[in-house]
């Protein structure tokens, strides 16, 4: 049975490896991935600082999530379920306690930018594209998503 627990500091090795692998199974190439081996990298004083919570069954984590405050707006910075563990519901128990969370603190949206093969799985779980960020990756221009759930009144 998964239970979403505090990720550690000591997590970090494990939580990286697992962005690594996610990104890998959509078929990226190995350049890319390394390209963005900084932002998959998941630091120990990371973890400390922001809101970060794992997926754990029989002492293994499956997946994680952080959530930061970033200029007074609450933004899910990674989600990541381990490619052998995607769609067995995961991802939706650690978005539904990320939204838990959300709550808790206040606030009344979460902002997402997400990967382009991820957005139909936010989309499902209620976000709402609001819209684009252009970047490049080895001079290719990338689209990225922006999304937004909202959390509604949480007075």
């Amino acid at each position: 049975m998964i239970a979403i627990a505090r990720a550690k500091p000591e997590n970090a090795e494990t939580l990286t490896r697992i962005a690594h692998d996610a990104k890998r199974q959509w078929g990226y190439p190995e350049n890319w991935i390394a390209a963005w081996r900084d932002v998959l990298t998941i630091r120990p004083q990371f973890i400390t600082r922001n809101v970060s919570y794992c997926a754990v069954d029989e002492g293994r984590i499956f997946g994680f999530y952080i959530l930061t405050n970033e200029n007074h707006e609450l933004r899910l910075d990674h989600l990541w379920v381990e490619p052998e563990a995607m769609r067995r519901g995961i991802g939706r128990a650690l978005f539904e306690h990320a939204v838990m969370q959300a709550r808790s603190l206040g606030f009344n949206s979460i902002r997402i930018e997400a990967d382009p093969n991820a957005e139909g799985f936010y989309q499902r779980m209620g976000a709402v594209r609001v819209g684009t960020s252009t970047g490049k990756i080895e001079g290719q221009r990338r689209d990225l998503p922006l999304l937004e759930f909202s959390l509604g009144d949480s007075s």
